[in-house]
């Protein structure tokens, strides 16, 4: 009987409830600003029945030109998990090992460790003309791209060393999955969410065990790594849940990747981080909606403050968190932005066949920036930050950092303070 049929996937993906309307391709970004890309619909469902067929209809080239944005799984309407499917499709046919590039832009860990012992050489090669010139005709990294800088400390020896210990006197706790970018590159972010959490009576503590989020291995095709990684996280999760710590970042693509990918990419049982996991924004928010948190803010703090939404982001649903935050500091003059694809896409464009693509992506957005005249661009991605600052004059703050600088510490810590027992 017809009842009896269950409208659900039989399919990996979901793969056989695409139903062909191509909205998925009218919201990609690449095939907006190609032709070359063949658009998510045809990369992703329409190929895999090929493939599934014969192998040798997988088009490495065409595959490699998505930017893993989501954007095609937000639009589509029957819940397609198209980005996956080309994702999945990549790894689990291409012939090829990932090149010396490749490895260097997804080890993230290996490269930041050696790249902060020695920052300041290694900040300055990063911008030479010779050393770009050769990375970009040797390597095939894109001369024109702007690198990060590397700290001279990590976040996580700050924290050993100025940080540790006074967590302790924190009834609630919380753990802090830092990321690649805030240890190695920015651990100014790292104090900013420490001083935050402090001030609305949380004590913050690192992971047993941290390794990147791996989704740049991912997109670089070395799964096995990735695999790896993510067990090592989602064990150090585990241990935290057990004693008693749910665990925040600050990135939305590593609160993503973990919540995600994990299990529709590596195949990992990622349970603790779907139930545990949550981006820092969404976990002050809830703690203030549900009257357990107050916030005091600076009478002088004033700033103009437009919001980019990165796609991660927008794939979970998140960015409501992030702006009302922002929009509760009292000194802020706010804009949305009507934001499409920043074009970075993590290593996507820092490669130098994608590099044009990737700028012509963004273009729509730098030009709203410009046009808004703002003090700053928050948003929740560093690899979106990264783009807008090399692109565009404007500064760009993750929403902690600005919660950090407006919030009144002394008065936030008065008004959460539980009140001494009487005897």
């Amino acid at each position: 009987m017809a009842t009896d049929l269950q409208l659900t996937s039989i399919s990996e993906k979901d793969l056989e409830q695409c139903l062909k309307c191509s909205i998925c391709t009218v919201y990609c970004p690449v095939s907006s600003v190609t032709t070359l890309y063949p658009g998510p619909k045809h990369a992703g469902p329409d190929g895999e029945r090929y493939r599934m067929k014969d192998r040798r209809f997988f088009d490495e080239d065409a595959l490699k030109m998505c930017l893993n944005c989501k954007r095609c799984e937000v639009a589509c309407p029957h819940g397609v998990q198209i980005g996956d499917i080309i994702m999945s499709a990549r790894m689990k046919y291409s012939r090829h090992s990932a090149g010396l590039r490749d490895f260097m832009l997804a080890n993230t860990d290996l490269m930041g460790t050696v790249a902060t012992k020695v920052a300041p050489i290694a900040n300055y090669m990063t911008k030479a003309a010779p050393v770009k010139s050769i990375l970009h005709n040797v390597m095939g990294i894109e001369k024109n791209r702007t690198f990060p800088d590397y700290a001279r400390q990590t976040f996580e020896s700050w924290y050993r060393k100025e940080a540790a210990e006074s967590q302790d006197k924190f009834e609630k706790q919380v753990s802090y999955f830092h990321g690649c970018y805030v240890n190695y590159n920015f651990p100014q972010l790292g104090k900013d969410l420490v001083k935050v959490m402090n001030a609305i009576g949380y004590g913050v503590k690192l992971l047993e065990k941290e390794r990147c989020c791996g989704i740049a291995l991912i997109t670089n095709n070395m799964p096995s790594q990735a695999m790896r990684q993510g067990k090592t996280n989602l064990k150090s999760m585990q241990l935290s849940v057990e004693q008693g710590r749910p665990v925040i970042s600050t990135s939305s693509t590593c609160t993503f990747t973990m919540r995600s990918e994990y299990e529709h990419i590596l195949h990992l049982d990622n349970e603790v981080a779907k139930n545990n996991l949550s981006l820092a924004t969404r976990f002050i928010y809830r703690l203030i909606e549900e009257g357990n948190v107050r916030l005091a803010f600076q009478k002088d703090f004033h700033m103009k403050v437009a919001y980019h939404t990165p796609c991660h982001m927008e794939r979970m649903g998140w960015a409501v968190y992030s702006t009302n935050l922002i929009k509760m500091i009292p000194g802020v003059d706010f804009i949305m932005l009507d934001s499409q694809c920043c074009g970075i896409g993590g290593t996507y464009g820092f490669k130098k066949e994608n590099y044009s693509i990737s700028q012509k992506i963004g273009e729509k957005l730098f030009h709203q920036i410009q046009e808004s005249q703002v003090d700053c661009v928050a948003t929740d991605c560093e690899t979106c930050k990264w783009q807008i600052e090399m692109s565009v004059s404007t500064p760009v703050m993750n929403p902690i950092s600005i919660l950090a600088q407006a919030l009144d510490v002394e008065e936030t810590r008065r008004l959460n303070k539980k009140p001494d027992k009487q005897d």
